[in-house]
């Protein structure tokens, strides 16, 4: 943020995009500048008055916003260059003041199928979830008594990895995803090692390994470790990669003495 004049208006670049056959372009936004406003506040002013800087009516940009606490991830997008959340990036926090002015820049994730304006489809990621079996296999419930007991130490990497909210920051920052890979990416490998050491999830850690020992599993990453960088939940991408790396060596090892 450069600049000392006190702010009095906040300007708004967001890319559009109609669908992803139709042709991008830029429309710019000015709205009064509030404290403490968000990008979500913002383009819900925006959408109450869509007039361009150069006083054109057009459709209100689309986005998508839930939970608004930075829980679901459905507003994630590019802000000012940077993958993440906009219902909590404040406009005072992100944007570039210039005399009087903030200015920001909003584009959707380039990574994922686009929908429509600050929209895309993160289905991918859903269906990477499915490739690990990311869950745990029961079949109704049971009165088991009590649970055994559990390592603090798992209990607390159990816990950061459950952290994720599947937003596409990850694979939107890592190198390795792209339309020339089939790497399923940092989320979905965090997922498989949670659900590895759960002592009932466990149970599919076999099947899990074997898709990620095969083409679109671990051999992918190229540990650029720009997944750790954006996680707004410091999720441990990086060593949820590397104990699978080495689980791997180990999976790879036993299935060669036909142990598995």
């Amino acid at each position: 943020m450069t600049g000392t004049a006190n702010p009095t208006k906040i300007r708004v670049k967001v890319l559009r995009q109609q669908d992803q056959n139709a042709p991008q372009h830029w429309e710019e936004f000015e709205i009064p500048f509030r404290e403490k406003l968000n990008v979500i506040s913002a383009l819900m002013e925006i959408r109450k008055n869509p007039v361009t800087s150069d006083g054109k009516a057009v459709k209100p940009p689309a986005w998508e916003a839930a939970c608004l606490e930075e829980v679901c991830g459905s507003c994630t997008m590019n802000i000012n260059g940077r993958i993440r959340q906009a219902c909590t990036a404040l406009i005072e926090d992100v944007a570039e003041q210039k005399g009087d002015t903030y200015e920001i820049t909003l584009e959707p994730m380039k990574k994922f199928p686009l929908i429509r304006d600050l929209i895309v489809d993160r289905s991918k990621m859903f269906d990477n979830l499915k490739k690990v079996k990311a869950w745990v296999p029961i079949d109704g419930s049971y009165d088991r008594g009590m649970a055994q007991p559990q390592d603090d130490h798992v209990r607390q990497l159990r816990y950061a990895l459950s952290r994720c909210m599947s937003c596409g920051c990850c694979l939107e920052a890592c190198p390795q995803v792209n339309d020339h890979s089939t790497f399923v990416g940092p989320a979905a490998l965090g997922q498989a090692l949670l659900f590895n050491v759960h002592p009932i999830g466990k149970m599919l850690e076999g099947e899990r390994m074997e898709f990620i020992t095969g083409e679109e599993g671990i051999t992918g990453c190229g540990n650029a470790q720009n997944c750790v960088k954006v996680c707004p939940k410091s999720v441990p991408l990086t060593r949820a990669i590397a104990e699978l790396n080495r689980d791997s060596t180990v999976y790879k090892l036993k299935k060669w003495v036909g142990i598995v």
